[in-house]
This record gives structure tokens, C-alpha cells and sequence, in this order.
């Protein structure tokens, strides 16, 4: 296993800052010499990692949606890539991008005293038909929206803090992670993947690989990211962390579980989870709590699934035998 690199400070995973591109840099050369990492074209047994929005919207204290344990998670990733820099192929990072008029973002619903509702409210087809919140804009396909996600048995439409913006901070890979990415870039001549979700405005997009609903009124809000699964799947083996378990993570695992069943169930075993760098979204505060809201059980229910369909869940100490 290869040590970290000089820059690296652990103590400053959670912190905001501009990576140090130059200092990275110089670090890099020496360490390629000195350890002797060959170019990832010459892997054998090509290894993608794939963090799924390991941004500082949800990574960083402070964030409108940061993950309890996303810093843990995230630290724990970082020295996982160090570790196993001359083994890890290529990089690969989704970026949650929003704007601020989106169906899951306070501004596009009021209610009967033109209040936004509160960040966390869950909105149920009851709300939409008697009233209780309106969309400010598209009110049929919104009702439309909120059947659906509902019929899909997977989440209730949940108006979540204004997180990740296009143009903002949070936006951006957690800066030890960039720092991270980087280097492995420098180090091993392979250009870091970026892989944008969840710009249009009318559906959420938890999943990497698809949006929550497909079609609004006759028309397309987002189709299956196959290119992007192919570009996955062409690799040995696929490493998986990132946030939040209970949401990006999970729904992205289970496009690619139900994708994979449906082409090749024998790239099942592909896939591998690193299961202590993921981390759920807490469930709010309501009493009683309904059972489509209790996000740290689902998740953890999901991943006895997906363990049971033939992924494999590992934890970052464990070694990567080829």
C-alpha cells in the first residue's frame, strides 16, 4: 500500500478552501518517481472509483444539507484512494447541480398565506389536490409529479434545503477530495471523470443514472444515463462511495442493480460498495414518523438487497485483492 502524500492534512477534510493546485502538482512528480506508480494504461485489472456527489453541500459542517458523518466518510475515502493509488484506474464524481426554482426547493410551492414551506416538508398528492401547498408554476404537472413519485414506492416529494447551486460553493468537490483527484490524476496520466444531475427543473434526480420520474405531461423530463453506465460497466470492477446513502447512493445503486439485471446479471459482482464512506440523511423530526421518511432504515434495508442481488459491500480497510 502507498503512503499519503505530503500535502495531505486529515484535519482538513471538513474544511472550505481553494485546492492547491500548484502544491499538488509538485508533489505529484516526486511521488510518481519515488514510488515508481506506473500510467493506469498499463492496469491489468481496470478499477474505477465512483464517488456519487461528495460535494460540499452535503460533506462540509455548515452546508444546508451536510450528511452526519460525511467528514468521517470522506476522510476515510481519501486515504482509501492514497492507499490504493496504483490500483485505482480512473476517477469518477457525479455533481448534484441545481438552480433555485426547482419542484424540491422551497421557492416553487406556497401556501394559502404565500409562505414557502419549510426546508424538510414532506408534499403528498393530498397536499397538491386540497390546496394546502400550490406550484408557482406548472400546477398540472406538478400534481402529475407527486402521483408519480408516490406510485414509484420509493419517496415522497421532500422540499429539501436550497443545496449545491450552480455557481455556488457548495457546488464543488469537497476540496481534500479535489486535492485527492487531482493527484491521482497527475500521478497515474488519467483524466478525472465529472458527471453532472438534477439540472431540470421539474423532477428530482437522486440517481446518478435516471430521474425520480421520466415524462411530465407527454414530455420528456430525463431518460437513463446509458452512456455513462457503459462507461462504468467497461471497467473490472467499480468502487461506489459517496452521499447520502439514503438517497444519491441508494438510487443510483438500485438503477444499477435493476439496469444490470436486465443486460447482464453477471456484472452484478462489478459493483462494489464501500459501505463505511456513505452515509444516510438523518430522518426529521415528525411524530409520528412516517415510514417512507425513516431514511437511515431504508437505507440500511436497501443495502442488505443489494448484497443479497450479488453487489459486493466492503469497507475502506479492506485490501483490494486482484
Amino acid at each position: 500500500m502507498l503512503p499519503a502524500p505530503t500535502f495531505y492534512d486529515a484535519q482538513k477534510v471538513s474544511s472550505v478552501y481553494v485546492e492547491r493546485a500548484s502544491l499538488v502538482a509538485e508533489v505529484a512528480d516526486e511521488y510518481r518517481r519515488k514510488h515508481r506508480v506506473p500510467p493506469s494504461s498499463k492496469d491489468k485489472i481496470r478499477i474505477a472509483a465512483f464517488g456519487i456527489d461528495a460535494q460540499i453541500g452535503f460533506s462540509c459542517p455548515g452546508a444546508s444539507l451536510f450528511v452526519p458523518g460525511a467528514v468521517e466518510d470522506t476522510q476515510r475515502t481519501i486515504e482509501w484512494l492514497y492507499r490504493n493509488l496504483d490500483r485505482i484506474t480512473q476517477l469518477h464524481f457525479s455533481l448534484d447541480t441545481h438552480r433555485v426554482f426547482q419542484i424540491f426547493h422551497p421557492a416553487w410551492w406556497i401556501d394559502d398565506d404565500g409562505k414557502h414551506p419549510a426546508p424538510f416538508t414532506p408534499i403528498t398528492t393530498k397536499d397538491v389536490r386540497d390546496g394546502r401547498y400550490k406550484p408557482v408554476m406548472h400546477p398540472a404537472e406538478c400534481l402529475e409529479y407527486v402521483k408519480k413519485l408516490e406510485a414509484s414506492g420509493k419517496y415522497t416529494l421532500t422540499i429539501w434545503p436550497y443545496h449545491t447551486l450552480l455557481g455556488g460553493v457548495s457546488h464543488a468537490l469537497v476540496p481534500a477530495l479535489m486535492e485527492a483527484a487531482m493527484f491521482h490524476s497527475l500521478v497515474r496520466s488519467s483524466q478525472t471523470h465529472f458527471e453532472t444531475k438534477g439540472t431540470h427543473a421539474m423532477t428530482e434526480n437522486y440517481s446518478v443514472l435516471s430521474p425520480e420520474v421520466r415524462e411530465l405531461g407527454g414530455q420528456s423530463v430525463g431518460t437513463f444515463n446509458a452512456a455513462f453506465f457503459k462507461m462504468l460497466m467497461e471497467f473490472d470492477r467499480v468502487y461506489v462511495f459517496g452521499q447520502a446513502k439514503s438517497h444519491c447512493v441508494l438510487s443510483t445503486l438500485r438503477d444499477m442493480q435493476e439496469h444490470i439485471a436486465s443486460v447482464d446479471p453477471k456484472l452484478m459482482s462489478k459493483v462494489w460498495v464501500l459501505e463505511d464512506a456513505t452515509s444516510p440523511v438523518p430522518a426529521p423530526p415528525l411524530d409520528p414518523l412516517p415510514p417512507a421518511l425513516d431514511f437511515p432504515r431504508i437505507a440500511d434495508q436497501a443495502f442488505v438487497e443489494l448484497r443479497a442481488a450479488g453487489m459486493n459491500l466492503v469497507k475502506t480497510t479492506d485490501p483490494i485483492a486482484l
